[in-house]
């Protein structure tokens, strides 16, 4: 009979850090690639249903952009865990579900957050770009409450879960082992802005490219994926929010969505070690 998953290793002293998972660093573009081409494979098939259903092929309804949009989620976090097999049994802490100190991470976290404001605000003003996302309004949230709630929630929740379990979890991680986090996190952080070439204007993709190089570093420094999944949500609510035009709705969501991927995520650290802070120096 098959023994079944090692059981779960000890509570890592203070200062320790886990080791890395041993995930060889050319498979972090193989999973991309497949995460990339199931989400292509389920948005043609999305896309179908909806066109023997009458809808038109040229323009197709809110619904289906909204059911290739969680697909795609959904297909890279598949991606990530049947790359990780290849390697040995994934557990929920090979992808940095584990627990961490809150006040180092918060620190961290707001370091990373006020970083990439920064860098954003030089960007946007010395290229003088102005242009808005424009990806809420093709999913249809002028349309209908329902759509709105949807979409807030896939961008809000879904969103930060699959792409820090796969980018930051997976990705980042495979490549620590080839070049080391700094190199790992540039190539990373260029991948996550690129990924979202389809979504976002043009103008914002450097912008996203540093912000992925930033949530690298969170995840390197907390050990823990739950504070990037938290500043993900973060900024995912304050972009929405002013696509939408909100003011006091900003806040109620950021937390909101916050609290749901708590609800989502954490029970599964308990499966896990708790992550020892990255010491000061790499």
């Amino acid at each position: 009979m098959h023994p079944g998953p090692p059981p779960n290793p000890p509570e890592l002293p203070e200062g320790v850090r886990p080791p890395p998972p041993a995930w060889p660093p050319w498979t972090a573009p193989l999973a991309l690639v497949a995460g990339l081409t199931a989400t292509l494979f389920g948005a043609t098939v999305i896309g179908g249903i909806a066109a023997a259903a009458g809808a038109k092929v040229s323009d197709p309804p809110p619904g289906v952009q909204i059911g290739s949009l969680l697909f795609q989620d959904l297909a890279l976090i598949g991606a990530a865990l049947a790359f990780a097999r290849l390697a040995s049994h994934p557990r929920p802490w090979h992808f940095g579900l584990r627990r961490t100190r809150l006040g180092p991470a918060l620190g961290w976290l707001l370091a990373v957050w006020t970083g990439f404001f920064v860098f954003t605000g030089i960007w946007i003003n010395a290229l003088g770009i102005h242009q808005r996302d424009q990806l809420p309004k093709e999913l249809g949230v002028d349309r209908s409450t329902a759509a709105l709630v949807v979409v807030t929630f896939l961008v809000t929740v879904m969103a930060p879960i699959a792409e820090e379990f796969f980018f930051r979890g997976y990705f980042f991680t495979a490549l620590r082992s080839w070049k080391g986090p700094w190199v790992a996190a540039v190539i990373t952080g260029v991948v996550f802005g690129a990924i979202h070439g389809g979504s976002a204007p043009v103008g914002y993709l450097v912008p996203l490219s540093v912000f992925g190089f930033g949530l690298c570093l969170l995840y390197w420094r907390t050990r823990s994926l739950y504070p990037c999944m938290s500043l993900h949500a973060l900024n995912n609510s304050l972009a929405l929010g002013v696509s939408q035009h909100w003011s006091w709705q900003i806040p109620v969501v950021m937390v909101a969505a916050n609290l749901v991927i708590a609800g989502i995520m954490l029970p599964i650290s308990r499966a896990g070690p708790a992550a020892a802070p990255a010491p000061a120096s790499p």
